[in-house]
């Protein structure tokens, strides 16, 4: 038994470090997962300046990734829709609306430009072996820049998961030279669906930020959404706002989605409700409103790292310098070498030592004689020629010796020398070739990168104040109207939230949307009461038997219903006598005289009689038939 315990430890720690490293959480270097830059490497391999069917990217990406070619496709256009390292064509999706991209074998993609001058020099590149160990792929691409935070990162490892919000381009940039002029500087994500941000709370990366969708007033009836929140699509925040409606919380007529290539989400309201008095509901109770938490988790040195915002900046400010001072490194180490082979050439052809091999034989004693000829020329060199160098002499043709020119050769050598000094300064001032090199960048690609979220403050939103706002509802017998403008008659008082219940002199009730004016009195219906379906308010009522002549009293709160769908509150055939909402009522019931009757009357209190179901049969007042009903004055 210990030994399967060890067993399942040991697979386990090697199955949660396998996850966390190689799977779910980026690496901070070039701010990639494994199979994110396996794609970016694969494209590279094969890039030819055309674009490539992503089917056959996702299949040679399987030579470094080891397993199915569907999460590498899924992280392909995921990282395609991001718009910065891949360009795209066909049928990607759609991040507006949720819709999915189409089968791998239809859309095609390529590297960018921005990634081709940015992503890879494979000198500065260490490799490693595949998993089966066929071929090498990278460790860490070299990225000059801060891809982590341009695009952000989303990971769930085993007891770890990370959420790093995108950033935009150019002030990432003008972020990282403001680090290197020693300036103070401040970043805020930016996201490519747009929306209004308060990122007051988000303290470098390590708190949250509220994100609100755009929302435009057409006119008092109409509102149009026309940016949403980054993680919503239009679908996501269509349903939420279905779902408020049937909740009661919001009051809609219809809603369209025209969104295409840019949001366009239209709204529009039933009587009685304005577009101004909807957009602080809209941000209450549905998706045009999110507050999201920025979590950072990275891999920096083969552990989990937490850092903020600015540390991430600033360690890739430092990587930067590295990157361009190897390469100028590199480029420094080529032209020395390009000067001696052009001098090296120019002392075996100015002193003809061409002529000291013609009459040798033996190949090796060729060497020797060259080797032994360019010994009084070693301090001309910069190094003690080589036999490749050497080797490289016997194979320039007659021709190039024949038409050699001094003179060209020489100039070219001077051009050289002026490279290498303008190396050798910019090696000496590091910080000023990245701050150029960043600038260079945001000139050639910042255009392309416009800032898409707002920002600003948002004010809270008082929920009460939605809930609660009160309207004036006015019902007019002698018409037959009421709603919102109706001005005459009876008037009560109900919040935006509520419906209209009317009760009809027949018995039945209807609960509808409160109108601004509708006429009730269809079918020849005698309206008895109009007030809101609170769902609390206790109705009073006696009826009479018409055959009998039997009245029975019954009190009940209607707290079911579907709109506009009739419902019977008495048994068929019943006449309404008496109504009310108002407590404490009593009647004085008279009786249908008789012979030798001693009771001619009885006060009854409708307060006696329980509160029960619409549907539930009232209580019989007394075994005498009634004359008349009348409200005793208290």
């Amino acid at each position: 038994m210990d030994d399967v315990k060890f067993l399942m430890k040991d697979h386990y720690l090697k199955y949660a470090s396998y996850v966390i490293l190689d799977r779910a959480i980026p690496n901070v270097i070039d701010g990639l997962k494994p199979v994110q830059r396996r794609i970016l490497y694969t494209l590279w391999k094969i890039d030819d300046g055309k674009l490539h069917k992503v089917a056959n990217i996702a299949g040679q990406t399987m030579a470094f990734h080891p397993h199915g070619d569907a999460p590498i496709t899924e992280a392909l256009v995921n990282m395609s829709n991001k718009f910065y390292l891949l360009d795209q064509q066909g049928n990607f999706g759609n991040i507006l609306t949720g819709d999915p991209a189409a089968a791998s074998r239809y859309i095609e993609t390529r590297l960018s430009f921005l990634a081709k001058d940015t992503l890879f020099n494979f000198d500065l590149t260490e490799m490693l072996p595949t998993y089966d160990g066929r071929q090498n792929e990278p460790v860490c691409l070299p990225a000059k820049i801060p891809v982590l935070l341009l695009h952000g990162a989303e990971g769930i490892a085993v007891g770890m998961a990370t959420s790093i919000l995108p950033h935009n381009f150019n002030e990432l940039l003008e972020a990282e030279i403001a680090i290197l002029e020693g300036r103070d500087y401040l970043i805020l994500p930016d996201f490519i669906t747009g929306g209004v941000m308060d990122a007051s709370g988000y303290d470098k990366g390590l708190g949250k930020i509220k994100l609100r969708a755009k929302i435009e007033i057409k006119d008092p009836k109409t509102l149009a959404i026309t940016e949403i929140c980054y993680g919503t699509t239009t679908e996501s925040l269509i349903r939420s706002i279905d779902d408020a409606a049937k909740r009661g919380k919001i009051k809609i007529e219809a809603i369209n989605d025209y969104t295409s290539d840019k949001v366009e989400i239209e709204i529009t309201l039933p009587r009685g409700q304005y577009a101004e008095e909807l957009i602080n509901a809209l941000y209450a109770y549905t998706e045009c409103e999110v507050s999201l938490n920025s979590q950072i988790v990275v891999i920096k040195d083969n552990y989990p790292w937490e850092p903020n915002i600015n540390q991430i900046l600033e360690l890739h400010v430092e990587k930067l310098q590295e990157y361009l001072r190897k390469e100028l490194e590199i480029e420094h180490g080529r032209l020395v070498e390009k000067i001696f082979e052009k001098t090296l050439e120019q002392i075996f052809i100015e002193n003809r030592l061409y002529k000291k091999i013609e009459t040798v034989t033996s190949y090796e004693e060729i060497h020797k004689v060259i080797a032994k000829s360019l010994e009084p020329f070693h301090e001309q060199l910069a190094r003690v020629p080589r036999e490749e160098d050497r080797e490289r002499l016997l194979n320039i043709p007659i021709r190039r010796i024949s038409q050699f020119d001094i003179d060209k050769n020489l100039k070219e050598v001077q051009d050289i020398l002026a490279q290498l000094q303008r190396i050798e300064k910019d090696l000496k001032n590091i910080k000023k070739v990245a701050i150029t090199y960043l600038k260079q960048l945001i000139q050639k690609y910042g255009k392309l990168f416009p800032r898409k979220t707002q920002i600003g403050e948002l004010q809270e939103v008082d929920m009460r104040a939605i809930e609660t706002r009160k309207i004036k509802v006015g019902f007019d017998p002698a018409t037959g109207f009421v709603g919102t403008k109706v001005t005459t008659g009876s008037i009560f008082e109900c919040t935006n939230f509520d419906k209209l219940l009317l009760l009809f002199k027949d018995g039945s009730f209807t609960v509808s949307n409160m109108p601004e004016k509708q006429y009730v009195l269809h079918d020849g219906k005698k309206v008895i009461y109009a007030g809101a379906a609170d769902k609390k308010t206790i109705i009073s009522l006696v009826y009479k038997d018409p055959k009998t002549l039997l009245c029975y009293a019954k009190r009940f709160i209607v707290s079911k219903f579907v709109l506009d769908k009739s419902y019977p509150y008495v048994e068929d055939g019943m006449n309404v006598e008496y109504l009310t909402t108002q407590p404490s009522v009593n009647l004085e019931i008279n009786f249908i005289p008789k012979l030798n009757q001693r009771l001619s009357k009885i006060t009854f209190s409708l307060d006696s009689v329980l509160v029960k179901g619409v549907t539930a049969k009232g209580v019989r007042i007394a075994s005498k038939p009634v004359k008349k009903i009348t409200l005793l004055k208290s």
